[in-house]
């Protein structure tokens, strides 16, 4: 367990509230979309970005990166780069880029958490493959339905009832092999963050519907990261919610995505010079995509030090 068995099951291991919450909120005040989006920015997306800064700049990691500097420093110069050329250059593509990165990103923290919870070598394995699969086919329907356009309305309704079988075959097949309610709904939870790619008509509904879930883990797991190392845990163990929201990390994530957030509206302006500030948000999100790459790579010795052994520790 990261936390206890509650707060595990229902914000990491199957956060299935908040794209519900979403859905249920689009679907049901449909003139109030653009508040939606911009409150979940807000709320989630953007304080889940800010919150690998307070894992990043924690003084436990300067002789890391003094090690690695190509990574650390030159690889982020070149992202920093490439995201600016790539945005006023050749933006359609280096927004499938962005996309795909996206994908990857929250692939690989979808299997990250089903490692946390199962010791199943053979188990982790079909997570994995099971994980990597369905990811990678809504990726190819991302490119087919909002790219080169050539998914029919009546073509999306068909994979997204194919899909929709596959995960439950697939559901079904896992728990009947591995006996384990609980991973199998963790694996599943990896297996629809990116399902209303084959539902929701707008992309930007795509990524946060789904990804919701995504937000609510990396924030929790960082939480327990940031306060582990300042040896604060007892904060959770107290479970007086008002008195963590205002501690600096809750603060600290949730200014970053005030700021940030208020950057993304920039992008609906009339005035190109205003529009073209959501690229600093896009910026926040390249780095965070490339950095937690390395930050939570836990073959390396220094990151189960630093990091991994807060998230096995006992509150």
């Amino acid at each position: 367990m990261v936390y206890g068995k509650k707060i595990d099951f229902y914000f990491i291991q199957f956060p299935i509230i908040f794209p519900l919450v979403y859905l249920f909120l689009l679907y049901e005040f449909p003139s109030l979309e653009n508040y939606l989006i911009f409150f979940t920015i807000l709320l989630l997306a953007e304080p889940h970005f800010g919150a690998t800064w307070t894992i990043f700049f924690n003084n436990k990691n300067y002789f890391f990166f003094q090690k690695k500097k190509n990574i650390f420093y030159g690889g982020s110069f070149l992202i920093i780069f490439f995201s600016i050329i790539g945005f006023f250059y050749f933006k359609n593509l280096f927004f499938l880029i962005f996309y795909g990165f996206n994908i990857f990103h929250v692939t690989r923290q979808s299997l990250g958490i089903c490692k946390l919870y199962n010791t199943n070598q053979n188990h982790i394995i079909f997570q994995k493959y099971s994980i990597y699969m369905f990811n990678f086919l809504f990726f190819l329907v991302v490119i087919l339905r909002f790219y080169i356009l050539v998914i029919t309305e009546n073509e999306i309704l068909l994979i997204s009832s194919l899909s929709l079988t596959l995960v439950f075959l697939f559901f079904l097949i896992e728990l009947y092999i591995y006996k384990s309610l609980k991973n199998t709904i963790t694996t599943l939870t990896g297996l629809i963050i990116f399902f209303p790619i084959c539902f929701v008509g707008n992309p930007i509904h795509a990524i946060l519907l789904g990804v919701t879930m995504h937000y609510s883990q990396y924030i929790l797991i960082t939480a327990k990261v940031y306060f582990g190392r300042i040896d604060s845990l007892n904060f959770f163990k107290k479970k007086n919610l008002l008195k963590i929201l205002k501690t600096n990390f809750f603060l600290t994530i949730l200014f970053y995505g005030l700021i940030m957030a208020i950057l993304s509206v920039s992008g609906k302006a009339d005035i190109n010079y205003i529009k073209n500030l959501i690229i600093i948000p896009i910026i926040g999100q390249m780095l965070h995509f490339y950095l937690d790459g390395y930050l939570w790579k836990f073959s390396n010795s220094h990151n189960r030090e630093i990091t991994l052994k807060y998230l096995i520790k006992e509150i």
